[in-house]
């Protein structure tokens, strides 16, 4: 008989060695990461939404948004633009600038942060219109009443001069609908406008503006109602001591030129006064 045979047979046990914490593996590592990863990322996004403005928010979500090539806004910097872009005469909304309109003229385009241009002109002349606009803004303090009708009030500069505008608001209308009759809100108005005028001594043009019938006539009355509205608010100016001589031009310009894009809104029946620039030549 074999020696062989009454052996004990050799049993191999090959055990698995798993380093880095048995069961738990490394996996808890990588969802450490992540959280962190996570968390940095939310606190940078609180700091950018305390420490940046609304138009340079608007600006951050237009780099990023997929389905906008060409930001239509800036991001709100101090560079060469000063916070405007190239395409600041595409905002529609009054922003006190001048960008108020898609096919801007040279005497409505924008004008930067403080909507001056500095072409030379008589800094005690951008001096004056400064106070206007700053008795303006005074003006609203006085009372709650006077707060209300100061939502009718939007200025701006331009080369021509201080534009100061008048439009109408649902519920508070410049006139009777389709009339040239001066509401009591465009009386009050008329006294602090005149009490603007009589700061400086510049000339005074006066613009009428309306809104497009929503059925087309031959005879159009949007031209003789928007003349008719400057004139009497020429008038009122006069007679609440604003020298006549003064006085450079009254024009209408019917519905051709609209404030806001759909032609018929409230919005651009409005009126316009403006403090025309001293002629250099003269």
């Amino acid at each position: 008989m074999d020696v062989r045979s009454n052996a004990a047979p050799v049993i191999i046990k090959r055990k698995k060695i798993i380093a880095g914490g048995g069961h738990h593996g490394g996996a808890w590592k990588v969802a450490y990461a992540d959280f962190v990863t996570a968390m940095m990322a939310f606190f940078l996004l609180m700091w950018l939404v305390n420490a940046t403005t609304e138009q340079q928010r608007k600006g951050i979500a237009d780099y990023f948004s997929p389905t906008v090539p060409i930001n239509r806004i800036s991001g709100g910097g101090n560079g060469a633009f000063g916070g405007d872009s190239v395409f600041s005469e595409d905002v529609l909304a009054q922003n006190g600038t001048g960008a108020s309109q898609r096919m801007s003229t040279e005497s409505r385009q924008a004008r930067g942060d403080m909507g001056l241009m500095t072409d030379g002109r008589s800094s005690a002349e951008t001096t004056a219109f400064t106070a206007v606009e700053e008795m303006l803004k005074g003006v609203s303090g006085e009372s709650m009443e006077a707060a209300k009708r100061l939502r009718h009030v939007v200025t701006r500069v331009t080369d021509e001069g201080l534009v100061i505008e008048l439009f109408d608001l649902p519920g508070a209308l410049l006139f009777e609908e389709g009339r040239a009759v001066a509401s009591p809100l465009l009386q009050e108005l008329t006294m602090i406008l005149a009490r603007a005028a009589r700061l400086v001594t510049n000339d005074v043009a006066l613009a009428g503006y309306s809104r497009a019938r929503p059925i087309t006539r031959v005879d159009n009355s949007v031209w003789d109602l928007s003349s008719s509205r400057a004139h009497q608010l020429r008038k009122m100016l006069e007679t609440a001591s604003v020298d006549g001589k003064r006085m450079r031009r009254v024009t209408g310009h019917g519905d051709r030129s609209p404030s806001v894009p759909d032609p018929m809104a409230l919005r651009n029946n409005r009126l316009e006064m403006i403090l025309l620039r001293s002629d250099p030549e003269h």
